[in-house]
């Protein structure tokens, strides 16, 4: 295969890619995004409380945002393999996100009602992602 030829076929994989993350009705990059908003205001809550709360929402803060920002960043990935490369870690920031949502309503530093729609979220977002990325290494 030519040069012009792969780099076609690199667009119209990218481009494919980029609807891929668009076809549902709600996308993964809006639910990632709407997802680390509510994170910022639990974390502005957690902080009024000094000591342990304040520490675990640092570390809530930068998974729960970091979702968002890795969905976002892989809308302009250089191939396919760098578009999974993306996803796979907001993958893992998905599932860490989760970790400390569990860890603060284990330790009872906060109610688990308190919590329950962002760990159905959480829950959501993991599913999509592994969807996502799942599909697109059979591709």
């Amino acid at each position: 295969m030519q040069s012009a030829e792969k780099t076609e076929l690199c667009m119209i994989k990218s481009n494919y890619e980029f609807n891929f993350i668009n076809m549902n009705p709600i996308t993964i990059k809006q639910k990632s995004f709407d997802f680390a908003v509510r994170i910022v205001k639990l974390c502005s809550w957690l902080d009024e409380t000094p000591g342990v709360r304040s520490t675990l929402s640092k570390q809530l803060i930068r998974s729960g945002t970091s979702i968002g920002a890795n969905v976002a960043e892989s809308q302009s990935a250089q191939s396919p393999k760098d578009f999974i490369h993306k996803m796979e870690i907001a993958l893992k920031e998905a599932r860490e996100t989760e970790y400390w949502l569990k860890l603060l309503i284990a330790s009872e530093l906060v109610k688990e009602a308190r919590l329950k729609n962002l760990l159905v979220e959480i829950d959501e977002i993991i599913r999509m992602l592994v969807s996502i990325v799942n599909s697109r290494k059979k591709i």
